[in-house]
């Protein structure tokens, strides 16, 4: 006899709850391919934000943000202005310049300020200033969240913007830095055990794409700086009358000189050999 398998009814409850017709399976796939056939880091941090928004039961509003454990947080991509405010790092008598973005643009920030980020810790402290700022628990834990701001001292700067709840991932993370996705929501208590679980399944998408389009691009620029040196190596070896190697050698002990990278020695020597009319001196 074939075995029989119970599942309670209880472990139903804990499923996300979506509109009828929804089929999450199908939703993730179409998501991986949206993240995938993004070009640029830029670009899959972006599409992101967007997916965040559209699958995750509760979700509001959306961003990522880069958390260093000397600078603290600055924002990388939002899905709406407000995003962007909570984490943006407030300055603290240095000058902390805006995030380049723009709505859901997915521009870096230049900010150096040392604000606390999106608040979203568990707000276990006692007194005023003992909350742990969220991103202490992330170099620890893939998670972090805020069920009602207004009720948790470490989102107090949340409650402020109207922002009751707050989810946090990792997207990625090594020694020095994480890349966090955050999701929020106006009412208290917004996500349940369902939406950490597609948050799960999405950050897991998102982290590989963002991978992949960093890589291509570190590829994209190698290529492109192995060129440069290859025509300054060429326009070396065309002025003084020396072979390949000897040209290669001299472009390096003059980028050592000068302390100056050898990509952009070999930019300058290019840009000098060519006249405005595109032919060269």
């Amino acid at each position: 006899m074939p075995k029989r398998f119970v599942v309670t009814a209880s472990r139903f409850s804990e499923l996300p709850r979506f509109p009828d017709g929804f089929d999450l399976a199908e939703a993730l796939t179409g998501a991986a391919r949206r993240l995938h056939g993004t070009s640029t880091p830029h670009s899959t941090l972006d599409t992101a934000v967007r997916l965040a928004v559209e699958l995750l039961p509760g979700a509001e509003y959306a961003g990522i943000c880069a958390v260093e454990r000397e600078s603290g947080c600055r924002p990388l991509a939002w899905s709406d202005e407000i995003v962007r405010v909570a984490e943006e790092p407030a300055a603290t008598g240095a000058d902390a310049g805006p995030a380049t973005g723009t709505g859901a643009d997915a521009g870096p920030a230049t900010g150096t300020g040392t604000g606390t980020g999106p608040a979203t810790g568990t707000g276990t402290g006692t007194g005023p200033g003992t909350a742990e700022p969220y991103w202490d628990r992330l170099w620890h834990s893939p998670e972090a969240g805020i069920a009602d701001s207004t009720l948790d001292e470490a989102g107090a700067a949340l409650a402020g913007l109207g922002l009751r709840s707050a989810l946090s991932q990792r997207l990625r993370a090594d020694r020095r830095r994480l890349t966090v996705l955050t999701v929020y929501a106006r009412k208290p208590h917004a996500f349940d055990d369902g939406t950490r679980r597609v948050a799960r399944l999405l950050t897991a998408h998102a982290g590989i794409a963002l991978e992949s389009a960093t890589v291509r691009e570190q590829l994209t620029e190698a290529m492109r700086t192995r060129d440069l040196i290859g025509q300054a190596t060429g326009i070396l070896m065309e002025r003084m009358s020396m072979d390949a190697s000897g040209a290669f050698d001299r472009l390096v002990r003059a980028s050592q000189r000068e302390n100056t990278k050898l990509r952009d020695l070999a930019r300058r020597i290019v840009d000098a050999h060519v006249t405005p009319d595109g032919g060269g001196r």
